[in-house]
């Protein structure tokens, strides 16, 4: 059944030739309704009425307008021609509909006014005379009242589609500006770690050049501490050439670093000092450490504190006046682990991916750009009692 009414969905020309021949046999084997004067060809006419009122309804979709103006045609041929009302004028109610539902403006104006006229002017041209002009008239009203329905339902019909259409063009626009933002919003975030990460490698390069001037310096007087200075030299310039791959890949757009001292980024050692910042505000944060603390990556502790400053930017502003934090750091052999909680009421996740309530900053998308630059994973989501949770494990090598 469902194969059948699918293609009867695809096919609906044949599903309308199908009654245009139901129609046209019962009109021409039951003849017309009214008895006709001796001496009318009536067989003759008969055929032709009938057969071009079925064409209506078989072509009805595929041209309304056209099979309007063909019935209105047919209909007067018919007043003139002295043909009474056949089954077949039954195409009159079904063009009338069809005009209202899918037909141009105009068209469906004139089947109004046509099927609203129809009635009437067919029982004027053959009226029952076995009752009174008050009964008649009653009967006009009563056959009009059927084309106004078909012409209200069509036009219903037509609002309810012009209206879905508009919902799902309205869907489709959102759809394509939220992917724009997030597009956006992704390489506005890619962009600020680039600069970021500038920073670090520029610190870092910085560090190396005091060192070698220094070695060179105490070279002679000093050996020892020439020789601490050139390893100092050694790990920086390993951490800045780790830096430099990580930065690979990633383009920098937008406002150029100005010229000025290049300074450190924050480090996890900051940690402490933000969430004494956030308690100060009035957010109450429990941050604990666990394993031994050791010196990581300037890119990953970086990573590290963008990630815990955001988290609890949300948990202001999403997590309502009486909501606490709370900061966790793991340190692994391999690398560094985070957790941040809210006991808020919280915001729905979409929120956090488009950046939040007053549209500041990027929310997830800038946590998973982070995260993905250094080969981490992260996951994000409700609390099941309330709240807003964060988990995040940073390794020291990057995934390949």
């Amino acid at each position: 059944m469902q194969r059948l009414y699918d293609f009867l969905r695809r096919h609906p020309t044949w599903v309308d030739g199908f009654w245009a021949v139901v129609l046209f046999g019962i009109s021409v084997f039951s003849g017309p309704t009214v008895e006709e004067p001796q001496g009318t060809d009536l067989p003759a006419l008969i055929v032709p009425v009938a057969l071009l009122l079925s064409l209506v309804v078989a072509l009805r979709r595929r041209m309304p307008e056209r099979m309007l103006v063909l019935a209105l045609v047919v209909g007067l041929g018919q007043l003139v021609a002295d043909v009474a009302t056949l089954p077949a004028d039954f195409a009159l109610l079904v063009i009338v509909y069809t005009v209202a539902a899918v037909g141009a403006r105009w068209a469906s104006r004139l089947a109004l006014t046509a099927g609203l006229c129809a009635a009437p002017l067919a029982q004027l041209r053959w009226p029952d005379e076995r009752v009174g002009v008050a009964a008649n008239l009653a009967i006009m009203i009563f056959q009009a009242v059927p084309f106004a329905l078909a012409w209200v339902l069509g036009d219903s019909i037509r609002t309810r589609r012009a209206y879905f259409a508009q919902l799902e063009e309205r869907a489709a626009r959102l759809e394509k500006e939220r992917e724009a933002q997030a597009k956006v919003a992704v390489a506005a975030e890619r962009a600020r770690i680039a600069r970021e990460l500038h920073d670090v490698v520029a610190h870092n390069v910085s560090v190396m050049v005091v060192q070698a001037d220094g070695a060179a310096y105490v070279l002679d007087a000093a050996p020892d501490q020439a020789k601490k200075a050139l390893e100092t030299i050694s790990s920086t310039g390993r951490q800045a050439l780790a830096e430099m791959r990580r930065l690979l890949g990633v383009l920098r757009t937008g406002e150029h670093q100005e010229a000025g001292e290049y300074v450190p980024q924050p480090d996890v050692q900051q940690i402490e000092d933000l969430v004494g910042q956030c308690r100060e505000s009035g957010l109450p944060v429990d941050f604990k450490v666990e394993g031994t603390p050791r010196p990581l990556p300037s890119g990953l502790e970086l990573t590290a504190y963008r990630i815990v400053q955001e988290a609890l930017t949300n948990t202001r502003k999403h997590g309502g006046p009486d909501a606490g934090a709370s900061v966790r750091l793991v340190y692994f052999d391999d690398g560094l682990g985070l957790l941040v909680e809210d006991d808020g009421k919280g915001a729905p996740h979409e929120l956090y991916e488009e950046g939040g309530l007053d549209g500041q900053g990027h929310g997830l998308i800038g946590m998973r750009e982070r995260v993905g630059m250094v080969g981490g994973t992260l996951d994000a989501g409700p609390r099941p009692g309330g709240g807003f949770r964060i988990s995040v494990l940073l390794p020291l090598k990057p995934a390949h």
